[in-house]
């Protein structure tokens, strides 16, 4: 038989309303009431009706995860994996549940997120990238639901975002490999529409700009955050007749697509092709050879956005010197792919 909040009352001597307020958190309930009303809940095993109780204040204690593509694709990156990780681990602590929503593209992501906030299913909602002109974002901001951005937004300055400096990590990630003495630097990036695409590209033209070295437009691919679009870039990358000598890659994954293109083609890193990418996700470091990556902190990225969205949603009119953008900060780890330069054993 269901235990309900009469049952929790008749067996603690209060009321059912002081067991609402136990529940709640109400300020005018003694601390010793309340452990005692909590006890006996657990002794009976009383679950509270979460759906009854966000009727009443209006607020569900969950929020939403908005992926940018469907999640069979998207798993497959551990960047998501383990950004989801930090979310998860940080709303869980503050007493939020974590729903994940996905869409095939732009339109059905929309949809999804309006399914949810407009059906009070959720409280806000994170979102993992940043488009240009983002009809989701847009949509977010004109209805004033609490939302943070992982990435930054092109158009809309004063949304609440975590992000990294991404231009200033690619170019530290391509100044390295100038400093080993690489001139002809390739860039596989990823989709255009993305602003972190843009950003990491942006710094890798800055470092090369810097520094007086000449970029090819041939020696810049686009692709996907997956293994396939590195893989696809190196049968293209190595039968140039004026080849880079590294490579900075857009994400790990994608650097991984380059190891196992090179390995086919017989080539070795680094000394054909130095490589270095992005996120420094564990099996960075496993791969052979170990690959150099920027470590962004990406635990430390889904964190701050669930903890930052949380007290959006628990203080929304406290925003007295509370700024909106918050920067993770990055740090190049040098291993064994980008450690020798052009034409040295």
């Amino acid at each position: 038989m269901t235990v309900t909040i009469k049952d929790v009352a008749k067996k603690a001597g209060v009321s059912p309303s002081t067991v609402s307020r136990v529940l709640s958190g109400h300020p005018r309930i003694s601390l010793e009431t309340s452990r005692k009303v909590k006890v006996i809940m657990e002794e009976m095993g009383y679950t509270p009706n979460m759906m009854a109780k966000s009727l009443v204040s209006k607020t569900t204690n969950s929020i939403c995860i908005i992926l940018p593509k469907p999640a069979e694709e998207l798993f497959s990156n551990l960047f998501f994996m383990e950004l989801i990780r930090g979310i998860v681990t940080q709303a869980s602590r503050s007493g939020y549940d974590v729903l994940i929503s996905s869409g095939a593209n732009e339109k059905e992501e929309l949809e999804a997120v309006s399914r949810l906030l407009k059906g009070r299913r959720v409280d806000g909602a994170i979102l993992l990238y940043s488009r240009k002109d983002d009809a989701v974002i847009e949509f977010l901001e004109n209805n004033s639901y609490p939302f943070v951005l992982v990435g930054r937004s092109d158009r809309y300055e004063n949304i609440l975002s975590v992000d990294n400096d991404n231009v200033m990590a690619a170019f530290d990630a391509t100044n390295h490999l100038i400093s080993m003495g690489h001139e002809r630097i390739g860039f596989v990036s990823g989709p255009p529409e993305l602003i972190v695409s843009r950003d990491r590209l942006e710094g890798y033209r800055k470092a090369m700009q810097s520094s007086g070295l000449q970029t090819q437009p041939e020696w810049i691919v686009e692709g996907e955050f997956l293994q396939e679009s590195g893989y696809r870039a190196m049968s293209f990358f190595m039968n140039l007749p004026n080849r880079p000598t590294a490579l900075v890659a857009v994400d790990d994954m994608v650097s991984f697509g380059v190891l196992r293109g090179l390995n086919e083609l017989k080539y070795k890193v680094p000394e054909d092709l130095a490589i270095v990418s992005f996120n420094n996700i564990p099996l960075s470091e496993l791969s052979s050879p170990p690959i150099s990556s920027i470590d962004i902190g990406i635990y430390h990225l889904g964190y701050t956005a669930s903890q930052v969205l949380i007290q959006s949603i628990q203080k929304p009119d406290n925003n007295t010197g509370y700024t909106n953008r918050f920067v993770i900060p990055h740090r190049l780890i040098i291993r064994e792919s980008s450690m020798r330069g052009p034409g040295k054993e």
